[in-house]
């Protein structure tokens, strides 16, 4: 009966920590599927596009929402160019924390998708798509 006094905390700390392992994982992955989403969003708009920005961060909100809204807490998406013709999202937010002696930690998550805007061109060998 002491032995189990004695090994039943060590034990039920080892299982949180593995949960919030897990948790933090699987949020991670919303994380990324929003950011990937939203850059697709993002890369699929024309260059002239003035609404790109919003109808990016709004499908990152929309996975998030789908996905795991309790899993990614406070989440937040911006969008970003690196270049004239690259488009990023950005996904951030915290895992839901399971360890109650812990109130500090912080499980927060970032996460980045994008890439070149897609540009199609004719065949004769059209325009230039910027």
């Amino acid at each position: 009966m002491i032995e189990l006094a004695l090994l039943m905390p060590v034990i039920l700390a080892t299982v949180l920590l593995i949960v919030q392992v897990a948790l933090w994982f699987h949020a991670r992955e919303v994380a990324e599927a929003a950011a990937r989403e939203g850059a697709r969003v993002a890369r699929a708009a024309p260059f002239d596009s003035a609404a790109w920005q919003g109808e990016a961060t709004g499908k990152a909100t929309e996975i998030i929402q789908a996905v795991g809204p309790r899993l990614l807490q406070e989440a937040t998406a911006t969008t970003s160019e690196r270049e004239p013709d690259e488009r990023f999202v950005t996904v951030t937010g915290s895992a839901v924390q399971v360890i109650p002696l812990l109130p500090d930690l912080a499980f927060t998550i970032t996460a980045t998708a994008g890439g070149p805007v897609e540009c199609f061109r004719p065949d004769n060998g059209g325009e230039d798509c910027a």
